[in-house]
């Protein structure tokens, strides 16, 4: 008999079940061989379909080629999970029942599930079938061989990360196999990128141009911390950090020790993981800049930001792009933190597919200080496993590191190096700014605070919430203020921003408010900047508009103050504004000292509750949709709003209009609408929606339509009466 997986293509072949059973097999012990699980990746693979050899699968199979459609059609993942029970390694059924739908949790496939497999008469009779169709690759199996043999002694924490690993190896096979029947096109488009020794080539003939090539003290620098960086990537792998004050060249230096370090020790990519959109723009932007004119596939960027220039019609790039971020088959790539670490804590397969790429790469941490702590005890555990199980190379990267060492009292990461060997001399010679501290805790009102910035041309003043922007602006009374908040679709902030540099090149008047989203990485120089008392690593970011590129005769001018009628956004926020307020009560704090963030740090986490949605006892219990659901890194629960910004009116209506019409093209027309949305909180949307200010769309739930007032400076104006909150972004 002809057992089929898959039903005809376009070419009219369908394709032989064990054929299909063979290549996932082999595929899977490929993709899970760094992490020296490749036995059970093949045993997964071969017996992941095992079910489509009932007769009822085969004969829906056969009505679908037929044109009789049956929704779902016969379970074939309980066989092979069932069968996984019944040769002791349960584990498997994790894999198999979940390589459709995503990971079960313990207790549902222990206690419901399974049980009625094991029960079904179908189950069984496939199991035989297949025991009779694969005699010789069952003649080979030893359960013994299955794992690694750490797994034996290992914690629930490390059986739970490894069980999701292999799942990858799994799903991607599956995935990659299935699209070559049907889509067989494909596969040259997911080919055509550069190696890691090519793009190390390419990077050393770019920094050639710009190491010792100006004898400036900044420029001097910036060639010692990338000669160190390279000379350190000999280092054994492991965690690593590396303290680069603003302006240092972090960005450039860290991707050289990382390309560096990937080629000395094997390894098979380089992930670069920043936390916020904008930053990951820019970076993906410099990289390809080095690399692009060598190869256009050079740089993977992979966020919920990218695009393509025209859907309906993608370039190659475009389309290998979108194809290399389902299962990050690259060997560079430009993702958000977000992205990295919800994917390693995700349960479904969409996300999972590219776990087993990360196995054996370097990880870039950018701006590492902005790692959210009420998930941080879940993230810390994972690095560890990751350094420890998996081949992978971490790299903390930011100016204002965190104190994320081992200790006693703190389970941080194990033998963290430090790539710069002296950055306290770092931080000293580039000294650029100068810091004013509140003086005896004296408040100033939002009056004070436009009068201080107004003696200067260009000033830039940071606040902690969005309502103390808006406030700050009214009191500046100025039609040629500038203003920042997410209050504001990314476009329109995309404008303001390139507004704001323009004045500032040509020397014009410029005063901007906005809130911290100015502060981490935003490429832009003040020599003014005003910051209201807040966590004392967002004090440094905004230090870092300041005087940035030391163009100044004299040192810029940061200036802390804490506002009479500000707000500060609850949690963790709350907390480090505190604590920074303590450490620098007295005035005499040395924010260019790195020490003073390490001193900072301890004392931030030791009051958080560090597994704040306790993710930990469920990962425990293996219960990996509650892992997903309850590990998000982003707080807050919001909704996304279309909102109508004068600079865009047609082509958002058109993309709204398109949206109605065709809501099975969502995801495609969201992402070309993402520029012209904001978020608001769940109490603000409803209130708004009270007022007529805004409708949800019927024919895609969750996407709002604004109908109130979006100003051309402020955005979104929730007057009337709203209570606009403490979202501070």
């Amino acid at each position: 008999m002809e057992y089929i997986a898959h039903t005809r293509n376009q070419q009219g072949k369908r394709q032989d079940l064990l054929e299909h059973l063979r290549n996932v097999a082999d595929m899977a012990a490929q993709f899970a061989t760094p992490f020296g699980a490749a036995d059970g990746a093949r045993i997964a693979g071969l017996f992941h379909d095992i079910g489509k050899f009932n007769p009822a699968f085969q004969q829906y199979l056969r009505d679908a080629e037929a044109g009789v459609v049956k929704p779902g059609g016969p379970d074939h993942k309980g066989a092979g999970a069932v069968w996984a029970v019944q040769q002791k390694i349960d584990l498997l059924a994790f894999l198999i029942a979940g390589h459709h739908g995503g990971l079960p949790a313990q207790k549902t496939l222990k206690n419901a599930w399974l049980p009625g497999k094991m029960k079904d008469n179908e189950v069984q009779t496939a199991i035989q079938t297949a025991q009779r169709e694969l005699a010789t690759e069952w003649s080979r199996i030893d359960a013994t061989k299955a794992f690694p043999s750490w797994l034996s002694k290992a914690t629930p924490y490390e059986a739970e990360l490894f069980l999701r690993m292999l799942f990858s190896a799994l799903v991607d096979a599956d995935f990659l196999d299935t699209e070559r029947h049907f889509t067989a096109g494909n596969v040259p488009d997911r080919e055509g990128y550069p190696t890691l020794p090519e793009l190390w080539a390419w990077f050393q003939e770019n920094q050639q141009q710009l190491s010792g090539q100006k004898q400036n003290l900044l420029n001097q620098l910036r060639h010692e911390i990338y000669a160190q960086c390279v000379a350190a990537a000999g280092w054994d792998p492991g965690f690593f950090r590396l303290t680069v004050p603003t302006g240092g060249g972090k960005t450039r230096s860290s991707l050289a020790f990382a390309l560096a370090h990937a080629l000395a020790f094997n390894k098979e990519r380089v992930i670069y993981a920043i936390p916020y959109m904008s930053i990951t723009e820019q970076t993906a932007d410099v990289f390809r800049e080095i690399f692009d004119s060598h190869n256009l596939r050079a740089v993977l960027e992979h966020h919920s930001g990218v695009t393509a220039s025209d859907p309906d019609n993608p370039t190659l790039e475009e389309i290998w792009a979108k194809l290399a971020s389902e299962n990050w088959d690259a060997p560079l790539i430009v993702t958000t933190t977000i992205q990295l670490f919800q994917s390693l804590l995700a349960a479904k397969t969409t996300p999972c597919r590219k776990l087993h790429a990360i196995a054996n790469s370097v990880i870039i941490l950018d701006e590492v200080q902005t790692l959210p702590p009420h998930v941080l005890a879940t993230i810390l555990d994972v690095l560890r496993q990751l350094v420890a199980r998996y081949s992978v190379t971490v790299v903390l990267c930011t100016a204002t590191q965190p104190a994320l060492d081992d200790q006693p009292d703190f389970k941080g990461l194990p033998g963290v190096r430090e790539i710069i060997p002296d950055p306290a001399r770092l931080f000293k010679a580039l000294q650029r700014v100068q810091y004013q501290w509140p003086q005896n805790d004296v408040k100033w009102a939002w009056e004070q605070v436009a009068e201080r910035m107004r003696t200067e041309r260009q000033a830039l003043a940071i606040v902690n919430t969005r309502r103390d922007a808006a406030a700050l602006l009214a009191a500046l009374d100025d039609s040629s203020a500038l203003h920042l908040s997410t209050w504001m679709c990314g476009a329109h902030r995309r404008a303001v921003l390139a507004d704001a540099r323009q004045r500032l090149k040509d020397g014009a008047p410029c005063l901007l408010v906005s809130t911290q989203l100015i502060e981490a990485g935003v490429d832009i120089d003040f020599p003014l900047v005003l910051r209201a008392m807040g966590p004392l690593d967002s004090i440094a970011q905004a230090a870092g508009r300041c005087n940035r590129e030391g163009n100044l005769p004299r040192l810029g001018q940061v200036v802390v103050f804490i506002p009479e009628e500000g707000n500060i956004p609850p949690g963790a926020y709350r907390t480090g504004t505190d604590v920074a307020a303590k450490l620098t009560r007295s005035g005499t704090v040395d924010l260019h000292d790195p020490a003073v963030y390490h001193q900072y740090f301890e004392d931030y986490y030791r009051h958080l509750d560090l597994d704040l949605k306790k993710v930990q006892p469920m990962r425990k219990l293996l219960d990996y949709p509650e892992v997903a659901a309850r590990f998000q890194m982003i707080d807050d629960a919001t909704v996304p709003v279309i909102v109508p910004y004068a600079y865009a009116q047609a082509e958002i209506a058109d993309l709204t209009v398109k949206l109605r019409q065709h809501p099975e093209q969502a995801r495609k027309l969201l992402r070309r609408l993402q520029p012209f949305m904001v978020s608001l909180r769940q109490h603000e949307i409803i209130q708004a929606q009270k007022r007529g200010m805004a409708d949800e769309l019927a024919e895609v739930p969750g996407i709002y339509e604004w109908r109130g007032k979006y100003d051309d400076k402020r955005g979104i104006v929730l007057d009337g009466g709203i209570d606009p909150g403490l979202l501070f972004w």
